[in-house]
């Protein structure tokens, strides 16, 4: 297959973000799943990819592998400029990230799988008190961003940016939690209007699960 390679799992936000990007610079690319609930991510060959033993990695030929759904946007931006994802002037460019790090940084890494497990395993939390951890953390990031919102487009004005990137798949994750999400609608409004783009489509964990 031509293109880069992404070692990818369908439901991972981080994962998900980094499809979204690829299919709206319309580069080629293909999925190689790892299965995080199988725990091919600490299988030996994976970690030579991601020393962390997480998803996604992009390789992008010529022996060079990149890790972090960040910091593989910003690659993006710089090795295919348009569309742009990332703001070109420094100010936009510093609110853009602060914005997208509200999910980054703050939402997605104490609610993704392997903090769940610990959860679990270290404290005994059921089913239960797993997804109101997981709904609490969501909430909170979402106020944030909301209050940050546009009130039509999206945050990267005309069309998708990094911000949008970040924010679809952690409302696919809040839905899957069962989060009720009428306290932000224009958050809700940005999604409805990516959910029409095919590069939003194409991404979306359904589209991208293994048969059952």
């Amino acid at each position: 297959m031509s293109g880069y390679t992404l070692y990818d799992y369908h439901r991972s936000s981080a994962a998900y973000r980094v499809r979204i990007a690829l299919n709206l610079k319309g580069v080629a690319w293909h999925s190689v799943p790892v299965s995080l609930l199988e725990d091919e991510q600490r299988s030996p060959e994976h970690l030579a990819r991601n020393r962390q033993g997480l998803v996604p990695a992009l390789d992008i030929g010529g022996g060079t592998m990149l890790t972090q759904s960040l910091a593989i946007l910003d690659w993006l931006d710089a090795a295919h400029p348009a569309p742009r994802l990332f703001p070109a002037k420094p100010l936009a460019r510093a609110r853009a990230l602060a914005l997208a790090l509200v999910i980054v940084a703050d939402i997605h890494p104490i609610d993704n799988l392997r903090v769940l497990r610990r959860l679990e395993s270290q404290f005994g939390a059921d089913a239960d008190a797993k997804a109101d951890w997981y709904r609490h953390w969501i909430a909170q990031g979402l106020g944030a961003l909301e209050a940050g919102a546009p009130a039509d487009g999206y945050f990267g004005g005309v069309a998708p940016g990094v911000v949008d990137c970040c924010l679809v798949p952690q409302l696919y994750n809040a839905r899957r939690f069962d989060l009720d999400l009428t306290p932000w609608p224009r958050l809700l409004a940005i999604d409805a209007r990516a959910a029409q783009l095919p590069a939003l489509r194409a991404a979306h964990p359904d589209a991208m699960a293994p048969p059952a």
